[in-house]
């Protein structure tokens, strides 16, 4: 069974900073791309950012580029999202994602396996 587990999330001040991560079991995702999703209160889930299988391509939605920075541990099954100058927009329940496919994918129907989430927020 095919699990991913998110942790790290949490409350922090304006401009704190939080390392998310998202272990994953069941199988290997070292060939898959994987992304971080966040979806707020009454928002639709968006795009944060996805990291080709390599781990040496990345994307990024432009609200968080120059802030948040992805990463992953192929041996460890391991994505990880380094969030830093937090802002209180940045409040959402956040998602880790793995895609069936080795390019990098943004769009949330092209994920196969979900995380249950982690909520992250940011008081002001």
């Amino acid at each position: 069974q095919v699990q991913l587990v998110e942790s790290g999330g949490g409350l922090v001040q304006a401009g704190g900073s939080l390392r998310l991560s998202c272990a994953a079991s069941g199988r290997t995702f070292s060939s898959n791309s994987m992304g971080w999703f966040r979806q707020a209160p009454g928002n639709e889930r968006e795009f944060v950012a996805a990291v080709h299988w390599s781990g040496v391509y990345a994307n990024y939605a432009d609200s968080v580029k120059g802030r948040f920075t992805i990463s992953r541990d192929n041996v460890k099954n391991t994505v990880y999202l380094e969030m830093n100058s937090l802002k209180p927009e940045d409040t959402a329940v956040y998602y880790c994602a793995a895609s069936p496919y080795t390019r990098i994918v943004v769009n949330s129907y092209e994920y196969a396996y979900w995380g249950q989430g982690t909520q992250v927020t940011v008081s002001s």
